[in-house]
């Protein structure tokens, strides 16, 4: 398990570590700032995407051992968000926080944008096993909000892009489509049965 968790560290880094890689080569283009909000913003719908994924396919598969790797895909798609919301902050408005303030009230996607983002931090300051304990049934009803989260961040991805909203309507699609498959009736439809064990044979 420890391997794999390794594994899935190394994977879930390389985008950041591309993006680096990108910034000292002087690969990412006339506008880098704008360059890098938009990859780290997408690395970080991808994440919380993934994170989602995690319940469907383990009923589809019957593979519960899923279900260790879904707060480390979640806190991935936090971290991403956080670098996405910093690079806003200190890169593009310079630490100007009246500023800041002011395109959270007046501008919509920045709006919800930032309320995904505290979404995901409410949730990764819960998401260990001490705070499992601590709010007990609480914690299964506040990490609900993800499915939220979700709506907001596409939507926010939706209403940056303005005009070619061809990308954002991608991952619309793959977010309704989890959200579907967690209704009840889906969710029993593509819920594994286990295999009735082989009858024994008795010699005559």
């Amino acid at each position: 398990m420890i391997a794999v968790k390794t594994v899935l560290h190394v994977l879930a880094l390389l985008p950041f570590a591309w993006l680096v890689a990108d910034i000292y080569l002087d690969r990412l283009g006339a506008d880098p700032i704008a360059e890098l909000t938009h990859a780290t913003g997408l690395w970080a719908l991808r994440f919380l995407l993934l994170a989602l994924t995690v319940t469907p396919l383990r009923r589809v598969t019957g593979w519960n051992v899923l279900a260790r790797f879904r707060r480390l895909i979640g806190l991935y798609a936090f971290f991403y968000a956080s670098v996405h919301l910093s690079i806003y902050l200190v890169l593009d408005l310079g630490g100007y926080w009246s500023q800041i303030l002011e395109d959270i009230v007046k501008r919509p996607y920045i709006t919800v944008g930032f309320a995904a983002w505290c979404g995901l931090l409410a949730l990764a300051l819960t998401s260990t096993r001490g705070m499992m304990r601590r709010l007990g049934r609480r914690w299964t009803q506040l990490h609900r909000i993800v499915y939220g989260i979700g709506v907001l961040a596409v939507l926010h991805f939706w209403w940056l892009v303005k005009s070619d909203v061809r990308e954002p309507a991608v991952y619309a699609a793959l977010l309704a489509l989890l959200l579907v498959l967690r209704l009840p009736p889906v969710a029993r439809r593509i819920q594994r049965r286990p295999r009735a064990p082989a009858p024994v044979q008795r010699g005559a």
